[in-house]
């Protein structure tokens, strides 16, 4: 009987550290902190007509909700979401910083307004002006698409052609030094002058300002491609064609992918500068109109759609990153 009882405690606890192993505590913490939210949201009285509070409420609790299910989940399965567990401390400080955000702008006036509406006033700009930011997103879209891909390619087959050939490079080099220091938006006035519409020198715009570290990341990386490769691939009886596409170009993509990244980043700059000069739609020409009416909602929202298609845009260029650089996968994360 000892023996028995003995066995049966040691198995209870053998299995007790694993039972306590299933409970996600940060999704528990995760939870309350959205709920908490929730609550404070929906609890206290709003200083302004801000008619968002109540959806903003159910918003924060539905998500509470949700992850308390998930929880739940957790502890039948015994597994954890890979992708949960990594965004377990995000989302224990997001919902704070929402409350927060809430309680200053909302609740009291310590944040002083129209300058700085609360959460709910984003919430209102999405529901009741999303045809007009819909046409701005999309106008921005594919303006910068297009100039992007034509400065991306005009600067890879330029790095490509100066790092390969010492002839090309003896007459791009000095105009690479003469251009490509200069601010892409210090072109505004000669661009809109030149250009037969606002859109088409925006277009320039974006792609001078993708070209020049394209091309400049490019050369480098085809200066740097080791010369034993080409000797190796000469004695194997590789042509001339043969060495640009198989040996040159794939050796540099690891810094035409940096050029790319840096070249994504300042032409988003450039576009919202070059929207809001010229053209008649777009998220530069919505933060200008925004701010001319002192719509501070309209603006952060305009901010908050930029920052999530710019992030957007950057994830989608790493997938193609290590999909085409397998080898690299893993080594810079976003």
């Amino acid at each position: 009987m000892t023996a028995i009882d003995t066995t049966t405690l040691d198995a209870v606890a053998a299995t007790g550290p694993r039972l306590r192993r299933r409970i996600w505590l940060t999704g528990i913490l995760a939870a309350a902190a959205w709920l908490a939210a929730a609550t404070v949201t929906y609890g206290y009285e709003d200083i302004g007509e801000w008619s968002r509070t109540t959806p903003l409420a159910a918003a924060l609790a539905l998500i509470g909700f949700g992850l308390f299910a998930a929880v739940l989940a957790t502890a039948a399965t015994g597994r954890a979401s890979a992708r949960l567990t990594r965004l377990g401390p995000w989302l224990v400080v997001f919902p704070l910083f929402v409350a927060l955000w809430e309680v200053l702008a909302a609740k009291t006036d310590v944040l002083p307004q129209p300058f700085f509406p609360p959460p709910q006033a984003l919430i209102e700009v999405f529901t009741d002006d999303y045809a007009k930011l819909g046409i701005s997103i999309l106008h921005s879209l594919r303006l910068h698409a297009t100039g992007y891909l034509i400065g991306a390619f005009t600067g890879f087959v330029l790095g490509i052609s100066v790092g390969w050939s010492q002839h090309i490079g003896y007459w791009v080099h000095p105009v690479l030094r003469f251009i490509g220091p200069l601010p892409a938006t210090a072109w505004l006035p000669v661009a809109f002058f030149a250009f037969p519409s606002s859109w088409s020198a925006s277009v320039f715009l974006v792609a001078l300002a993708t070209a020049f570290p394209t091309t400049i990341l490019t050369w480098s990386g085809v200066a740097a491609v080791p010369s034993a490769y080409y000797d190796v691939a000469r004695t194997l009886g590789a042509s001339r064609r043969f060495l640009i596409f198989k040996v040159a170009i794939p050796a540099a993509m690891p810094h035409v992918f940096v050029g790319l990244f840096m070249g994504l980043g300042s032409s988003f700059a450039v576009l919202v500068v070059a929207e809001m000069l010229g053209v008649k739609a777009g998220l530069g020409w919505y933060l200008q109109w925004a701010q001319g009416w002192a719509a501070y909602g309209n603006m952060y929202a305009a901010l908050l759609v930029m920052t999530l298609i710019c992030s957007t845009l950057i994830t989608l260029l790493f997938r193609l990153r290590d999909h085409l650089l397998g080898w690299q996968k893993g080594i810079v994360k976003w």
